[in-house]
């Protein structure tokens, strides 16, 4: 294990004092607790089927949760997908996918099922360590969509990964930018979620509560009258019973009409 300033392992403490494993290979989970121990990790559960990793994230409300791609009942992408749709307090800690199979089809599956970092087999410390210093000290805006939930895809950091996401002209945007982004993409994920809402209501309902609290974070940061009002407007139709598609179409088709004169894009 090389050695790590403790400055550093002070700030990585939050994330890493719980750790799940899910890995059905007990040296590859050994390896990944040993190091994570040597990170500070002090609860560490290990785990070899989704159903059972379930289960310990229930209990256990880890930081961090490694998951090993695929296995005798495990699905790696399909137990992240089912943490991220979850009610667990740790829906939204960060996911690192562990596999020796890093081909762009696999990388592009574990970041499209919420994954946070891709990590190859066999890795060192020092592979493991940027990984989890990535995850704890330069987080992701989150995403509450309906096709997908987890951070924002467009900021992947993976040391694996060499596509779309590591050109320069996907680096973050910063002030006024940033916040015409934000306020675009929430109001693609309405947009989805309205279309997508008998499909899957739960997870609908929940990405529309998400975007309305940004949408009225930045109306707030801008003093935009007009658009606090329409997103109090949506509050109010999903504080009075159990929304539906038809109390909340008018609300929503309000904020779109706000939206700028181009075309919005269904995301989610």
């Amino acid at each position: 294990m090389f050695a790590v300033d403790r400055r550093v392992l002070a700030k990585l403490e939050p994330v890493v004092k719980r750790v799940l494993i899910v890995d059905p290979n007990p040296h590859a989970a050994r390896l990944l607790t040993d190091i994570m121990k040597g990170l500070g990790g002090r609860d560490i559960i290990v785990e070899s089927t989704g159903k059972r990793a379930l289960q310990a994230a229930t209990a256990l409300e880890p930081g961090i949760v490694f998951i090993e791609r695929t296995g005798e009942e495990l699905d790696g992408e399909a137990l992240a997908k089912a943490l991220r749709r979850s009610n667990l307090n740790c829906r939204r800690a960060p996911i690192i996918m562990v596999t020796a199979e890093a081909t762009a089809s696999t990388i592009k599956g574990a970041r499209d099922a919420g994954v946070h970092e891709f990590l190859r087999k066999p890795f060192t410390s020092a592979d493991l360590f940027k990984r989890v210093e990535n995850v704890a000290l330069k987080p992701r805006d989150w995403v509450e969509a309906v096709g997908y939930i987890g951070p924002d895809r467009r900021r992947f950091n993976s040391g694996e990964f060499s596509g779309p996401g590591k050109r320069r002209a996907d680096r973050p945007a910063t002030g006024a930018a940033a916040q015409a982004e934000t306020r675009d993409q929430a109001m693609r994920i309405l947009a989805a979620a309205l279309d997508q809402f008998d499909n899957d209501p739960m997870q609908a309902v929940r990405a529309i509560r998400e975007q309305a609290a940004t949408l009225k974070t930045l109306a707030m940061k801008a003093s935009d009258s007009r658009l606090a009002i329409a997103v109090g407007a949506l509050e109010v139709s999903m504080a009075g019973g159990p929304p539906t598609k038809a109390t909340l179409a008018a609300p929503i088709g309000t904020l779109l009409a706000m939206a700028p004169p181009e075309p919005i894009k269904k995301a989610g």
